[in-house]
């Protein structure tokens, strides 16, 4: 009998090849998010920057998305164009937007005529100041509001990268292992922190001089690889279409009712408030985390001229992170007990190196870099255990408590070890890596869950709009983290000085209400069969 002829989603090899094009434009768009992340103490000291200025124009990454609901077209986009279209036009919106803010943070900025213009203008913007929802205020650094504008262009693009893959995911891995894909998309992709905290760094002093714009132009040269990944997609998936006879373009196309129908969806609103609650407590906290820790923490100065202070240090300890993210992740799909263990073996003991590295460095970027290495080694396992066991639900609630427990240990539990350089750091890496765990259930849990919620026709908007309201939060909350630490210390002059109690007790809360949430959304599955704590595997 002649076998059937297979799609190129029939085959395993193929469907990992598209998945891994996917989450490396993603890994690098991770980089450029959080790219000023470990320097603010620099942009403070070099471009004049206030608390209240770089939690502005963190913020501004979600701003157009929110106000001028950009998402909800990216979502309507997606759905008449396709996955293909949509990841490349992601991908040329990203760079564009990178290639502004780059403009804003580099010495040709400074001085211009430019400049002039923005510091006298945009500081005030009708209705929206009334609002109190302004991008920008009187008294803001023009290289602050540029880069705050490049930054909004940048986040229209990523959030629609965000879920153009989500939709790629479901359409080359649906009745497979989604939760798994989805789980290691994320993982690779959330290597980006790790690779942002170590080399944003690293650019800046490069050659002994501080220079901001070097660490901004690292990420925007990635952003062109993340474009060229998406470009060979798109032909990867016009041959899958050629081979299925499926269109981009659907015979029944999107209509505005259809986000009535998703509205009218009580599971879907629980999973989009859980996931703004979560994600607000992360996102935003990346952004300051190097910050905090270099105001909680008491870190060993390395000697003037060792190996510890040299730049080969930093390339030495990004290879020992990458052998732990492949031996824990690559130990996950090994059916051989002594391979598997093997890979394990290694990696812990290169975490351990890793982490000896970061404190001899004494650097609070290099120790908050291993934050996504715990969600590398442990996504896959959850992705599949959602795939054949279920309990995503379940999965979001000890996510949630993982989140409260990390974030108050932080508030109250860190600041105690100030001036005991080992326990501080062993604190620290300890409380960096499971929040990091906590972080490895949502995308392994939540977003494989979607697609159980709405009609496949609408998934990318009901994606769109899951992002939107998650946007919210993701506006909002840099915003607060900044207005916060100014106000509750006033009179410190010093960037590595903050006292960061209360930022951290509201994104506890944020955790708690999380949790919550959580457990209405797990009987509520229980009362209408929605099926999250079923598997996603159907063969």
């Amino acid at each position: 009998m002649t076998e059937k002829l297979q799609t190129l989603r029939d085959s395993a090899a193929m469907r990992w090849i598209a998945l891994l094009l996917l989450a490396l434009a993603m890994f690098c768009s991770y980089i450029f998010m959080d790219i000023l992340s470990p320097i603010k103490d620099l942009m403070e000291s070099e471009r004049g920057w206030d608390s209240t200025a770089f939690g502005t124009m963190q913020g501004a990454e979600t701003f157009l998305n929110v106000f001028v609901f950009f998402l909800i077209f990216a979502g309507i986009i997606l759905d008449k164009m396709g996955v293909r279209f949509t990841a490349v036009l992601s991908g040329v919106v990203m760079l564009i937007g990178a290639g502004i803010k780059y403009y804003a943070i580099s010495s040709a900025f400074s001085g211009s005529s430019v400049e002039v213009w923005f510091t006298e203008h945009l500081n005030y913007i009708p209705l929206f100041d009334e609002l109190g929802v302004s991008p920008f205020y009187e008294g803001m650094p023009a290289s602050a509001k540029v880069a705050a504008i490049g930054f909004m262009i940048f986040g229209c693009g990523t959030e629609m990268g965000g879920i153009t893959v989500s939709r790629g995911i479901v359409k080359w891995f649906k009745g497979r292992e989604t939760a798994l894909a989805m789980g290691s998309e994320m993982a690779l992709a959330r290597l980006g922190v790790a690779t942002c905290m170590i080399f944003s760094p690293f650019f800046a002093h490069l050659g002994g001089s501080v220079d901001v714009s070097r660490s901004v132009a690292f990420g925007v040269v990635l952003l062109c690889i993340a474009l060229i990944m998406f470009v060979v997609y798109f032909f990867m998936d016009k041959k899958l279409d050629a081979q299925t006879g499926e269109a981009e373009e659907k015979d029944d196309p999107f209509k505005i009712s259809d986000i009535g129908k998703i509205l009218s969806s009580g599971g879907f609103w629980l999973v989009a408030l859980l996931c703004v609650l979560y994600y607000s407590a992360i996102f935003p906290f990346q952004k300051y985390a190097v910050n905090m820790l270099q105001c909680n923490l008491t870190l060993p100065q390395p000697t003037e001229g060792s190996f510890w202070q040299g730049d080969s240090v930093a390339i030495i300890q990004y290879i020992v992170m990458l052998i732990v993210a492949g031996c824990s992740f690559a130990g996950n799909f090994s059916k051989n007990k002594v391979l598997k263990y093997s890979l394990m073996a290694v990696a812990v003991v290169a975490l351990v190196g890793y982490c000896y590295m970061g404190y001899m460095r004494g650097t609070a970027e290099t120790i908050f870099a291993v934050f996504p290495l715990l969600a590398v080694a442990i996504t896959p396992v959850l992705g599949n255990y959602v795939d054949h066991k279920g309990k995503a639900a379940s999965m979001l609630i000890i996510g949630s408590l993982l989140l409260i427990v990390c974030h108050l240990t932080f508030a109250f539990v860190l600041p105690q070890f100030k001036g005991n350089a080992v326990g501080g750091v062993m604190v620290a890496y300890i409380t960096i890596l499971v929040l990091g765990a906590s972080f490895s259930l949502v995308p392994a849990a939540l977003w494989p869950s979607v697609p159980k919620l709405v009609d496949e026709k609408i998934i990318g908007s009901a994606y769109a709009l899951i992002f939107w309201i998650q946007n919210i939060g993701l506006w909002l909350f840099p915003l607060l983290i900044g207005k916060v630490l100014d106000k509750t210390n006033q009179g410190v002059d010093d960037p590595v000085g903050y006292d960061y109690t209360w930022p951290l007790v509201m994104l506890a809360c944020l955790g708690i209400a999380a949790f919550l949430l959580g457990l209405v959304l797990k009987a509520w599955d229980k009362k209408k069969g929605l099926g999250l704590e079923q598997p996603n595997v159907t063969d």
